[in-house]
C-alpha cells in the first residue's frame, strides 16, 4: 500500500465519519431492511452517494454505450451550475461521496473543475471517470487543483488496434499521456490526488492483453489497475464483445444456448436507498443502470431532492421492484444482488 492509498482512505474516512453522516446511513441501513419485510418508515432520508453528470455527450462512439451509439435521441445539455450547487447545499450534511459522471464525457464540460471543487468545500468524498482523451497538461492541472479524490480513467487495450476496437475514435497515446500529466502536476502540486485508477473493460476484443496491460499500469505508476466486467446490450443471442475468460464475464450461456446474466436477480434493490443519478438535464432517476432515463422521480428545475426522491413515483418503483424486479428491461441487466 503506498501513500496515495493511505491518503485516499484517509479522505474517505475525513468526508465521511461525521455524525449525521454515520445517523443517516445507520437510518437507511435499517429503513432498507425493514422495507423487505413489507414495513414502510416515513423517515426522510438522504442516499449515501450520488451520480451527477456534468454533460450528455460524450467524444468517443463506444459501441455498447447508448451515448456512443447516439441511441439517446436527446439534444445535448451540460449540468446547469446552480442547480448542482443547490443540491449540494441540500444534501451536504449527509452525503458521502458524489461521483461526477452518469453517461457522457464529464470533460466536455468545461466547468467540471468549478463542480469539483465546489463539492470538495463542502467536504464530501469526489470521483469521476473519462476517457481522459481531452486531458492536456493545462486540464490536467486544473483536476489536481480542484481537489478531486479518485479519477478512474478507461484504457481498454495495451495495444492503439486493440484499444479504438472499443473506443472508437479515440487514441491510446492521448489516455497514456493524461495519466503522465496528471501525476507530473501532482508531483508539482505536492499533491496526493486524485488516486488514479486505470480500468480496463474485460471484452473479447482486448482478453488476450491483461498482462500487458499490468506491465502499462505499473510503468505509469497509476494507483491502482481494475480489471472490469461489461454491461452489454441484446446479449440474450450472444454478443462479440463477451470475453471467453469466464471471470470477467457477466453472463453464461445456458443449455437452450441462450446467455443470461449470472446475477440472481432476487426482488430487492439496496442501491436505490444508497444512491440515485441526476442527469445533465436535472432528471432524478432510480440508478445508474438507467440509461435511458425510463422511471424520471421529477426534475430539479421546479423540486428539490427531497421532493423527487420522495416523490410517489418513487414509491411506487420501489413497490413494484420487491415484487417483480424482472417486469424492468434496466433490472435485468443489473448486477446488484
Amino acid at each position: 500500500m503506498t501513500f496515495n492509498h493511505i491518503y485516499y482512505l484517509f479522505r474517505v474516512l475525513k468526508t465521511g465519519l461525521t455524525a449525521r453522516k454515520i445517523l443517516n446511513a445507520t437510518k437507511l441501513n435499517l429503513s432498507y431492511r425493514l422495507f423487505l419485510t413489507g414495513i414502510r418508515c416515513r423517515w426522510k432520508l438522504s442516499p449515501l452517494f450520488i451520480s451527477i453528470e456534468p454533460t450528455n455527450v460524450c467524444n468517443l462512439h463506444c459501441p455498447e454505450c447508448p451515448v456512443g451509439m447516439r441511441t439517446e435521441g436527446i439534444e445535448s445539455e451540460n449540468a446547469d451550475e446552480n442547480i448542482t450547487y443547490s443540491l449540494l447545499d441540500e444534501l451536504q450534511s449527509t452525503l458521502m461521496h458524489v461521483i461526477f459522471y452518469f453517461q457522457g464525457e464529464p470533460l466536455m464540460n468545461r466547468n467540471f473543475s468549478n463542480l469539483v471543487r465546489y463539492a470538495h468545500r463542502k467536504n464530501i468524498l469526489t470521483s469521476t471517470s473519462t476517457n481522459a482523451q481531452l486531458i492536456n497538461s493545462e486540464t490536467a492541472k486544473k483536476i489536481v487543483e480542484s481537489g478531486l479524490d479518485r479519477l478512474i480513467i478507461s484504457i481498454d487495450g495495451a495495444t492503439q488496434e486493440t484499444y479504438e476496437a472499443y473506443r472508437v475514435g479515440g487514441r491510446l497515446d492521448k489516455a497514456i499521456e493524461a495519466v503522465e500529466n496528471l501525476i507530473k502536476w501532482k508531483n508539482v502540486l505536492k499533491s496526493h490526488s486524485p488516486f488514479i485508477e486505470i480500468q480496463f473493460l474485460v471484452l473479447k476484443t482486448n482478453e488476450h492483453q491483461l498482462k500487458e496491460m499490468k506491465q502499462l499500469a505499473r510503468k505509469l505508476k497509476a494507483d491502482k489497475l481494475t480489471f472490469k466486467s461489461a454491461q452489454l446490450y441484446d446479449f440474450e443471442n450472444g454478443n462479440p464483445f463477451i470475453p471467453d475468460n469466464k471471470r470477467y464475464s457477466r453472463y453464461e450461456q445456458k443449455p437452450d444456448g441462450r446467455y443470461y446474466i449470472k446475477n440472481p436477480l432476487r426482488n430487492r434493490c439496496r442501491r436505490m436507498w444508497n444512491g440515485a443519478v441526476v442527469t445533465s438535464r436535472g432528471d432524478v432517476l432510480p440508478c445508474c443502470f438507467d440509461k435511458d432515463s425510463s422511471h424520471v422521480f421529477g426534475n430539479l428545475k421546479d423540486k428539490t431532492f427531497a421532493e423527487c426522491r420522495n416523490s410517489t413515483r418513487a414509491e411506487e418503483f420501489k413497490d413494484a421492484i420487491r415484487k417483480n424486479r424482472r417486469q424492468f428491461e434496466m433490472c435485468r441487466n443489473c448486477t446488484e444482488k
